[in-house]
């Protein structure tokens, strides 16, 4: 009795909202049938939580290369298809491949679920990009609960995957699944791309986009990625910019084989060293490259984007404490936000070949590999920032006069990405974000780098939107990843809400 109570005053919180907002009178239908498609979804929400619990169950893990696992990846986009195919969809399964592994080891790629439904040219057409691939999870890791047993607790739905992706790619299809229930017409023309590699570089995704770039892809107006998070844990955002990303390595080599430190301790450069000293050389304790003019080309700040940093909903000490950080580089809200989305950063992530087990062992490596990565912000040139490294870590050894060889090598390279928020799509996901959440949404960059955006806005050149459904705190790739219930079921309203004020605006 308690929950149907909540769940209608959850539907009449949102007539109310509609009623402010002029949708709701006898001559709006589209309110009418938002209202219809909310108390739907609050109804049967205990589905869309079950249906979640099933795909989160489905270990699709695509990162460890092992056959297992592998399997379980096309299980995952098998049940994706199914689900969309009984929604009315016409699905393509595309056959993604092999991919080679270092070991010589040969894996079939899962693969790639092209979508659709409905084709009437009087409508927008949208894409929805989701992943349904996870990172590796084991209880033993520090998990509370089984990680690919989605368990409840206090309204947080904890699994791998809740919120990284599965959750958000199946509140797209809960949308769906309610206009089909009550037999009504979408409002727009529905496309998804869904793939199970990204967490492992979205291995023979770019192919098929270009591939698929005048057929699949040709009646695309726009493109919503929902793949990251928040920056609050109650107020919804609209993501509209992200870091490129341009990750090193550092090889210093001796010989291939380890000394003893008893033989030759002492009478060597020794490459550990050597690398110590390579990898201090890149940022201060306070967070600042010494790459020289590697700030040279990031863009101005202006006064417009200083207001949009005062505007977002960020509480600085619980953003530290929910990260379990003792102090950040900076107090202020603004320097947070600028320093994790319009400035670089330089992060040192390991060293390959160094004696990492517990214990005594007295050797020296031969060859060590230092790995780190630079995020990249507009206008910052990626080729122009290779040289830039690899001049300032050569000036360095050679400072040195070490015996031993040096290699630096740029393995990934990625773009940042900026979207234009003054498309249709943002306008209709901030009045979706008003009516069902009842307030304007942040409107934030994401520190990180989502590689697929770049592709759509370069390779097909249409409209891309990044529209979140997750909290700050959802703990996407660690320990006890969740998605709040709130989150996961009021997101599905969302997208039904979006679906109709993009079809009001087209």
């Amino acid at each position: 009795m308690v929950l149907k109570l909540g769940r209608m005053a959850s539907s009449l919180l949102v007539f109310l909202l509609l009623l402010e907002r002029g949708m709701f009178s006898p001559s709006s239908p589209p309110a009418r049938l938002l209202e219809k498609v909310i108390q739907y979804i609050d109804l049967h929400q205990d589905e869309f939580v079950q249906t979640l619990k099933e795909w989160v169950a489905v270990e699709s893990d695509s990162i460890q290369p092992v056959p297992r696992l592998r399997q379980e990846l096309f299980r995952m986009m098998a049940l994706a298809a199914d689900k969309l195919r009984r929604l009315g969809a016409s699905v393509d399964s595309v056959d993604g491949g092999s991919q080679q592994l270092p070991n010589g080891q040969t894996l079939p790629i899962p693969p790639i679920i092209l979508a659709e439904l409905g084709n009437d040219p009087k409508k927008p057409t949208v894409c929805f990009y989701g992943h349904l691939d996870v990172q590796p999870a084991r209880r033993e890791d520090g998990w509370l609960t089984d990680p690919y047993t989605l368990t409840e607790v206090d309204g947080k739905l904890y699994g791998r995957g809740a919120t990284d992706n599965k959750g958000p790619v199946l509140a797209w299809i809960n949308a769906v699944s309610a206009f089909r229930a009550m037999e009504e017409d979408l409002p727009v023309n529905i496309k998804f791309i869904i793939e199970g590699m990204e967490e492992a570089g979205s291995v023979a995704l770019e192919e098929l986009v270009r591939r698929e770039k005048d057929r699949f892809f040709s009646s695309v107006d726009y493109v919503v990625i929902s793949d990251n998070l928040w920056i609050s844990r109650r107020k919804p955002a609209l993501t509209c910019g992200t870091r490129g990303n341009s990750y090193f390595t550092v090889e210093v080599k001796c010989r291939d084989q380890d000394f003893h430190s008893g033989t030759f301790g002492g009478i060597l450069n020794e490459p550990m060293a050597d690398l110590i000293a390579l990898l201090g050389s890149l940022v201060d304790s306070s967070g600042h490259i010494l790459i020289p003019g590697i700030y040279d080309h990031v863009a101005p700040l202006t006064e417009e984007e200083k207001k949009m940093y005062k505007a977002i909903d960020l509480d600085p000490e619980e953003y530290r404490n929910s990260s379990q950080v003792k102090k950040f580089l900076f107090d202020t809200k603004e320097e947070i936000l600028m320093h994790l989305w319009r400035y670089p950063s330089l992060s040192i992530h390991g060293i390959e070949g160094a004696f990492e087990e517990p214990g005594a062992k007295t050797v020296i490596p031969g060859r060590v590999i230092g790995k780190f990565s630079i995020r990249l912000v507009p206008h910052m040139n990626m080729s122009v920032v290779e040289t830039q490294v690899k001049q300032h870590l050569e000036y360095i050894f050679s400072k040195r006069n070490s015996s031993n060889q040096m290699v630096v090598s740029m393995a990934l390279g990625l773009h940042p990405w900026i979207a234009n928020i003054k498309d249709n799509q943002y306008l209709a996901a901030k009045r979706a974000i008003k009516t069902v959440f009842g307030t304007e949404p942040d409107m934030i960059r994401d520190g990180s780098t989502i590689p697929i955006a770049n592709i759509f806005q370069d390779v097909i050149q249409k409209s891309v939107m990044m529209l979140p459904l997750g909290a700050v705190d959802d703990g996407e790739h660690a320990q006890n990843e969740k998605i709040n219930r709130w989150n996961y079921i009021e997101g599905s309203k969302l997208f039904a809400a979006f679906f109709l004020e993009m079809a009001k605006l087209h």
